[in-house]
């Protein structure tokens, strides 16, 4: 490979560990990255957790520095995404990746609406909802995005974000940093799933990881000085180019 496919990979791994950590999504233009320098898309799935797992490190000790949240608020949300996430890992060589993302496609439009009409529920939150433990529902929500985030990573940050704002009732600057926090708990599980299925480049993993941790760091301390609204801002146009590529509307239009 040549030097400048490196210095691209940690240029790209910057932007997508600051989308990832702000909002979500960054994964789907590492993931084409990935695919685009020749690995094929489950190794590219498999390698793309290694950067996600350190990002994760980064993003979760820079919001813990600055006080945003607590273990224990994530916690018991974490366990049945873990459980989800190693189930999804399990099935990522086996289930119809295209008709997978069309359905997130569809799904993100529907967010989208959500957050643009119900700005106060995202930039609030919704303190009645908050729980020591959860519900029921909040279990089987947080067990089937885990299911999502094992299988094919990318978008997953959306329905963590939903589920923190709309279902357990944070607000987006600690949402995020609970989000962050559960997909570093599960990611380790996902990713030795890869492992063990010889699906992980670990040279190109580890250098994306150094711009993803980079873009981590920079997203976390955007989120806390500039607030909720901001982050609101992002999430809904990082939202509109992950539905538009989920649903094939670029392969369409010949854009890439």
């Amino acid at each position: 490979m040549e030097w400048y496919y490196y210095i691209l990979i940690v240029i790209v791994g910057v932007f997508c560990g600051f989308l990832n950590t702000l909002a979500g999504s960054g994964s789907i233009i590492s993931l084409a990255m990935l695919m685009f320098m020749g690995l094929p898309a489950n190794v590219a799935n498999g390698t793309n957790r290694i950067a996600i797992l350190m990002q994760n490190i980064v993003g979760v000790s820079s919001f813990k520095k600055q006080k945003v949240f607590s273990f224990k608020e994530g916690i018991w949300l974490a366990l049945p995404a873990i459980v989800g996430s190693v189930i999804g890992a399990g099935l990522a060589v086996e289930i119809n990746e295209d008709m997978m993302q069309k359905t997130i496609g569809g799904l993100l439009i529907f967010l989208f609406f959500i957050v643009l009409y119900k700005p106060d529920a995202w930039v609030k939150g919704q303190a009645g909802l908050i729980r020591s433990k959860p519900s029921i529902i909040q279990i089987v929500i947080f067990f089937f995005i885990g299911l999502y985030g094992g299988f094919i990573q990318a978008g997953v940050g959306f329905f963590l974000l939903s589920g923190l704002v709309l279902g357990a009732g944070f607000d987006l600057v600690k949402a995020n940093a609970i989000k962050v926090f559960i997909v570093l708990l599960y990611t380790p599980f996902a990713l030795g799933v890869f492992v063990m299925n010889g699906q992980v480049d670990y040279k190109i993993g580890f250098i994306l990881a150094a711009g993803n941790m980079i873009g981590a760091y920079i997203a976390a301390n955007f989120a806390v000085s500039l607030g909720a609204k901001f982050v609101r801002y992002i999430l809904l146009a990082v939202i509109i180019f992950a539905s538009l590529k989920f649903l094939g509307v670029y392969e369409m239009l010949g854009l890439i």
